[in-house]
């Protein structure tokens, strides 16, 4: 099992001695990899359902740094951390200057990127940023995938598609890693797990869906038609990574649970985190993300002292 951490992205903890300070502990700590969210900016009035809370009320506010320079910044303040963008939306940005970003920060990082991926859920954002129709963003977003591995692996290359098009161009230089940067589809719909099973090397999703909490039995349902996804592609269901990230906090998640007479997974003692880590890796996940951020420094450094614990426990196990 590896583990990761959710960097925050606003306030003070994301200023530029707070995330130094966060990335080097959380590597001297034993987490492998950071994850990194997106947006680019946020409309004054949003309408689009947040699918990540149980109000569907987006709990952030107008701040958020962007993810990939924020990426080359960490990569800069750390040797062995694995920089996830978790989730990159892919309609967001021109496929080409995307990938041609991710792949100078593969090479300076010396190869350490992974391209976690989604659709993206705030149509207002999308009509700001004049990008394609939100209503197309699946097709749009399969599109983009497939652009970026092309530029990522073949030189000259050109591509012909719905939504964009280039002629004979070198893209270089060319990722470190071969054949090229991991790429984590994120979401948990059908769509997501379609686009998994074609052009993911894992699977990303997050435990915190008001809908679908991904407790281990949904999890399981959702991993058996991944795989079976899978093999229809002719591609190793084996061969998928499947990272997790842990439900955040959220006291409308909590209350759903405390109403079930359930405990939130990932939530309570060390020993009962230890044991969900158990029961999450019997059914396949290789990689777990706990949430750290806080609008303290300080309490995000105990929080990863505390995940960083029950690592070590874990290891000795």
């Amino acid at each position: 099992m590896r583990y990761g951490f959710y960097l925050p992205t606003r306030g003070q903890t994301a200023m530029p001695e707070a995330l130094a300070t966060l990335v080097r502990h959380a590597e001297m700590a034993g987490f492998s990899s950071t994850m990194i969210g997106d947006h680019v900016v946020f409309p004054v009035t949003i309408k689009s359902p947040y699918p990540y809370a149980a109000s569907g009320e987006f709990p952030g506010g107008g701040e958020a740094m962007e993810p990939l320079a924020l990426m080359a910044f960490v990569a800069g303040k750390t040797t062995t951390l694995r920089l996830v963008t978790s989730v990159m939306i892919l309609p967001l940005r021109n496929p080409v200057v995307a990938a041609k970003m991710l792949a100078t920060i593969d090479v300076l990082s010396n190869g350490r990127v992974t391209v976690g991926v989604g659709v993206g859920w705030l149509r207002e954002e999308f009509q700001a940023l004049a990008a394609p129709d939100f209503d197309r963003r699946g097709a749009v977003s399969d599109e983009y995938l497939r652009i970026f591995k092309a530029l990522w692996t073949e030189s000259p290359v050109s591509f012909s598609g719905q939504f964009y098009r280039f002629e004979a161009l070198r893209c270089l230089p060319l990722p470190v890693q071969k054949p090229h940067p991991p790429i984590w589809v994120g979401g948990s719909s059908k769509a997501a797990l379609r686009r998994a099973a074609r052009f993911g090397d894992g699977w990303h999703p997050v435990g915190a869906n008001p809908a679908i909490p991904l407790r281990p039995d949904e999890l399981r349902a959702m991993l058996d038609e991944l795989y079976r996804l899978t093999e229809a592609e002719g591609r190793d269901p084996k061969a998928l990574t499947i990272s997790y990230k842990v439900p955040v906090s959220d006291p409308a998640l909590e209350s759903f649970y405390a109403q079930g007479a359930e405990r939130q997974p990932f939530s309570g003692t060390s020993e009962q985190i230890i044991d969900d880590i158990a029961t999450y890796a019997r059914l396949g996940v290789s990689e777990l993300i706990f949430d750290i951020r806080s609008a303290s420094l300080a309490e995000s450094l105990e929080r990863i002292e505390r995940f960083g614990a029950v690592i070590r426990q874990t290891a000795a196990v």
